[in-house]
């Protein structure tokens, strides 16, 4: 596959990081309805298919825990942050623990946590997909900004149907059938 292994997923490599949807950060953020149900549809896609989820809470005691409204599952790690990158010790070391190195990101703020996760990622040596329809910013401008420059840097800028179709590689299977009620 060669240098288009960067653009594709597979369910053997792939992590789902869920940054910072907080019970403070979701209610500012005019597309965190729309983060809150694309997310759900990548973890609902990462449990039938065995990806582990991360999650991060920037500081949960002034932010708040993760809304409730976020279906994460029993085996998700759980990991509270006060640096803005979700590249803390802890996650570093359970991403190394995992050993895999494509991460699908979603969450919030595009331009804050996202961005600086993602540019610290791609520096350790992982393959980034940012999925552009479950992360969302306050403002359009610092959402387009920031996708751009991950885009630039190297981050994959994906979709939520993209990253489902690209899991699923094939239509006649168990999964699909089972999961296919997400995207239409």
């Amino acid at each position: 596959m060669g240098q288009l292994d960067k653009f594709t997923l597979d369910r053997g490599e792939s992590i789902l990081l869920v940054i910072d949807i907080q019970e403070r950060l979701v209610p500012p953020m005019k597309y965190g309805k729309q983060v809150i149900k694309k997310t759900n549809i990548l973890l609902s896609i990462a449990e039938d298919l065995g990806i582990p989820v991360i999650v991060t809470e920037q500081y949960p005691q002034g932010l708040g825990k993760t809304v409730p409204e976020v279906n994460i599952g029993s085996e998700a790690a759980i990991f509270a942050k006060t640096t803005f990158s979700a590249c803390t010790e802890e996650v570093l070391s359970e991403l190394e623990r995992l050993g895999r190195k494509k991460i699908i990101i979603t969450g919030m703020e595009t331009h804050v946590c996202v961005f600086q996760t993602a540019r610290d990622l791609l520096a350790l040596g992982y393959q980034v997909f940012v999925v552009e329809d479950a992360v969302c910013s306050r403002t359009k401008e610092n959402f387009r900004n920031a996708l751009s420059l991950m885009s630039q840097m190297g981050a994959v800028v994906t979709s939520t149907e993209l990253v489902f179709f690209d899991l699923m590689k094939e239509a006649d299977t168990p999964e699909f059938r089972k999961l296919s009620h997400l995207i239409k």
